[in-house]
């Protein structure tokens, strides 16, 4: 019985010894970390830093190298900063301005249907059969509506009555060669037209181009530059109009188009100042002509007239100026011979352009406002083109008028 009870004790220790094995086994299995493939690197961790209160270990010799044997890194170069691409504006192409000889001929169509009343209506009436009182006033009030003058009309009326009278007869060819010569006798075909760009002393000449507002003094000024480098003469502009604010761009365009230098100032600065520097900058360039434009005074204010004065002084202080045109727009008829009049006590108007002469029936102006100041109608502009200004010629001026 003794015996039975040992063998089972041993076998019940045999049993739980087998079990704690087979336990610890399973945890041992689980713990231990997974086997890395043949393939991957073994990673060897750093020794650890040593912490406070760790006594140092020996230093280990290691080889070092000087200064001089440790090479420095190549300096990369710095590529170039890119900047924006400046677009530049394009150039302004130069035109070819159309020679101004033969321009009034080439305009005679235009001219003629503007004036065609006049002509038309002088010649219906001169051919009537009896020329008597009655008619004669007629002829005279259709020559004072075109703004002929009263002077001018008286004369023309009495030696067209003496002739017509020596005449007898009348043929339509007759009263038109007739009336020719009358009106270009009232033109004055003796007048000098040609306009002065040259200076007599060793600089350029000078012009100075005046006129009241709205008359388009500053368009006639650009294609009167327009008319000089036609004909071969080199320009620079002078924008003495300061008071507008549009005005020295308008010069400058119209100047860019032929090549002609403006020269300008800021805004609501000193005319005489700018004239005064166009001239030098014009002497110093070597130019033939330099072309100043004006403000436009109104000729009932004395202190803007004033001034256009001073202008015509500082600039003379380089030398003469060779021409004055004043600008007067032909349809504003008898009012442009008070400008007239007004701007000629304030400087010595050599001459004449005459505006807009095809918006009106008026083309007698052309003979009252030379008959006021005793100067030329040298320029007559035709049209809003840039070639439509044209060197005012008498002859085809009145073939224009009565269809010669």
């Amino acid at each position: 019985m003794v015996d039975i009870v040992i063998l089972a004790v041993v076998i019940a220790l045999v049993v739980v010894g087998v079990i704690s094995g087979f336990v610890v086994t399973s945890r041992r299995k689980k713990q231990r970390p997974p086997k890395a493939p043949s393939s991957t690197p073994t990673i060897t961790t750093p020794p650890a830093e040593p912490h406070v209160g760790d006594e140092a270990g020996p230093s280990r010799e290691e080889s070092r190298r000087t200064i001089e044997e440790v090479g420095l890194p190549e300096a990369t170069a710095t590529p170039p900063a890119v900047e924006d691409p400046v677009v530049a504006a394009p150039p302004v192409a130069i035109e070819v301005p159309e020679p101004s000889a033969g321009r009034l001929v080439r305009l005679r169509a235009r001219l003629a249907r503007s004036q065609n009343t006049l002509g038309k209506g002088l010649l219906t009436l001169l051919s009537r059969e009896h020329l008597d009182e009655e008619t004669w006033e007629e002829i005279e009030d259709t020559l004072l509506t075109a703004d002929v003058g009263v002077a001018p009309t008286h004369e023309l009326v009495e030696r067209l009555r003496e002739r017509v009278r020596v005449l007898g007869t009348r043929t339509p060819d007759e009263l038109r060669s007739l009336l020719r010569e009358e009106l270009l006798a009232l033109l004055r075909t003796d007048f000098d037209r040609a306009v002065k760009t040259e200076s007599g002393l060793d600089t350029p000449g000078v012009m100075m181009v005046v006129g009241v507002n709205g008359t388009g003094k500053t368009t006639t000024t650009g294609k009167l530059a327009r008319v000089l480098v036609a004909d071969g003469r080199s320009v620079v502009l002078g924008a003495a109009d300061t008071f507008r604010a549009a005005a020295a761009d308008q010069l400058q365009t119209w100047g860019e188009r032929v090549g002609a230098r403006t020269v300008r100032g800021p805004e609501g600065g000193d005319p005489a100042s700018i004239a005064f520097d166009a001239v030098k900058e014009g002497i110093a360039e070597g130019a033939d002509v330099v072309l100043i434009d004006t403000a436009g005074r109104l000729h009932t204010k004395t202190g803007l007239m004033d001034e256009l004065g001073k202008v015509k002084r500082v600039v003379e202080k380089h030398g003469p100026l060779d021409e004055v045109l004043l600008v007067l727009d032909a349809t504003t008829g008898q009012n442009g011979l008070v400008q007239a009049r007004v701007f000629a006590e304030v400087v010595d108007i050599t001459g004449i352009v005459l505006t807009k002469m095809d918006g009106t029936a008026k083309g007698g102006i052309v003979i009252a406002v030379q008959r006021e100041l005793g100067v030329p109608v040298k320029l007559i502009g035709l049209g809003e083109g840039a070639d439509d200004l044209a060197p005012f010629e008498p002859e085809a001026f009145v073939d224009a008028l009565i269809g010669g």
